[in-house]
């Protein structure tokens, strides 16, 4: 068999993962240890992110003629990818979390949604809360003022409901007129 056909799965794999992907990031992992690499794949795996290490040459053929042919530039040395399709920001967050306290991995790019994005870039990215804790935070600041009428209602309703309300409000008018 020629070598050109057992390479062509490989790059097929590639492409069917980045397919549909929201982001792609490339990281070098030279001087990771196995017990960190085992580590780093369980906390990408629960975050939903593919994580794979393939040559720079199967990446660059299944990234060309694709949104993430941008990458092809940081492919040198030994290289990994990290694939999501639902959470665009999930695994340049996992991977910087880890890179904090694994010196040895350095993120080099990536795309998110169409664009790409140096090892600065994705820094900023990785700061993004996730999808659910921005969805949380808006929830919560829609809920607040709610709560607060509602616990105004209550308060009122527990001196005396609309009467007390009908009381105080010549008190405020004398108050004003003086």
């Amino acid at each position: 068999m020629a070598k050109i056909e057992l390479k062509q799965p490989i790059v097929e794999e590639i492409s069917a993962h980045i397919k549909d992907a929201a982001s792609v990031v490339v990281v070098d992992y030279r001087g990771i240890t196995v017990a960190e690499d085992t580590d780093l794949r369980k906390q990408l795996r629960e975050a939903g992110v593919v994580y794979k290490v393939y040559k720079n040459t199967m990446m660059t053929r299944a990234f060309a003629g694709t949104e993430f042919e941008g990458l092809t530039a940081s492919l040198e040395g030994t290289n990994a990818i990290a694939i999501s399709k639902d959470d665009a920001t999930a695994p340049a967050r996992v991977l910087a979390k880890f890179a904090k306290g694994c010196k040895a991995l350095e993120i080099k790019a990536g795309v998110v949604e169409g664009v790409v994005y140096d090892a600065k870039g994705m820094a900023e990215i990785a700061n993004i809360p996730s999808r659910e804790e921005l969805l949380s935070k808006f929830l919560g600041s829609i809920q607040s003022p709610i709560t607060n009428f509602a616990r105004v209602l209550n308060q009122i309703a527990e001196k005396g409901g609309a009467d007390a309300c009908e009381a105080a409000a010549p008190a405020a008018e004398e108050a004003t007129a003086e």
